[in-house]
């Protein structure tokens, strides 16, 4: 897997019923409109790749299938 602008992680998430709860300095949080679930996305520059671990511990938080983010 290859770190993902937070830009296409946003749209991902999007696509998957998460909308914009809240934001907080650098982070956004999104969260899913039926489930519940709390997803904080990072912005430090849209276009700047997002770490592989955050990555990873954002795909486990939001409980979408790994595929979809590649």
């Amino acid at each position: 897997m290859r770190p993902i602008t937070a830009k296409k992680l946003i749209a991902i998430l999007v696509a998957n019923d998460f909308i914009l709860s809240r934001t907080k300095g650098s982070h956004h949080i999104y969260h899913h409109k039926i489930s519940g679930i709390i997803v904080p996305v990072p912005i430090h520059g849209k276009n700047k790749p997002i770490y592989i671990g955050t990555l990873l511990a954002i795909i486990k938080q939001s409980k979408i299938p790994k595929n979809k983010f590649e």
